[in-house]
């Protein structure tokens, strides 16, 4: 499994937001993509996800161009900008609902999922009484919880305290082990470098440096 964008460029309302992107993502390895808000990590993500098409350039999923020769990638979970669910709906109703679309996966996947993200399968509040972080953390279980190919996080830790860090920490750890194409978006330097293999650095719309873990001292 890979993801290749060929000179990606996205223009919206006559305003180039992406430019010139050229990139590879391979199965089994944790990618991250940096840089200040507005640098069009977010947009990127959109774009590989299949959610919008790009102005210019390709992007190549295992030989397919994506939008053309394949739709929505078939095995991918996501989770970008804020997560939304069923106000009225438990947090394994939610995901129970979702994974009852495409039946990859019983409630004994979904149960786990919640449970890796730090949630409690059997909590009856419902979705609006959830907190930021709770509901980040359900965005998170909804993304891994048919154990996809490929797996796009957002600023998965954004809102989550310092032992829910320690979860997603873990939850990529063992998509990695399991061979899942990793891509993840933050923006604070430190936990970047502990959470991926590989870094994309971004600014203005365009990648301007790709950083290995060997060579992560160059970019702190």
């Amino acid at each position: 499994m890979y993801i290749e964008c060929q000179k990606i460029e996205k223009e919206i309302r006559g305003v180039t937001v992406l430019h010139d992107i050229d990139a590879r993502f391979e199965a089994g390895i944790i990618y991250g993509l940096w840089g200040k808000n507005g640098c069009g990590k977010t947009m990127l993500m959109r774009i590989l996800s299949n959610l919008i098409h790009p102005t210019k350039g390709k992007v190549i999923v295992d030989g397919k161009e994506l939008g053309k020769n394949c739709g929505y990638p078939v095995s991918i979970g996501a989770l970008i900008e804020n997560p939304a669910f069923l106000n009225d709906y438990t947090g394994f109703d939610n995901l129970w609902t979702l994974a009852s679309i495409q039946g990859r996966v019983g409630p004994k996947k979904v149960r786990r999922a919640i449970r890796m993200a730090g949630l409690d399968p059997d909590d009856k509040r419902k979705y609006r009484k959830y907190s930021l972080g709770m509901k980040q953390r359900l965005g998170i279980a909804c993304a891994i919880m048919e154990e996809p190919e490929i797996v796009i996080l957002d600023e998965p830790i954004n809102a989550i305290d310092e032992n829910g860090v320690k979860q997603v920490r873990e939850i990529l750890s063992e998509l990695k082990e399991r061979g899942t194409l990793v891509i993840i978006a933050c923006h604070d330097k430190e936990e970047m470098s502990l959470l991926a293999d590989e870094i994309y650095l971004m600014s203005e719309g365009t990648i301007v440096r790709h950083v290995r873990k060997e060579e992560e001292d160059g970019w702190k």
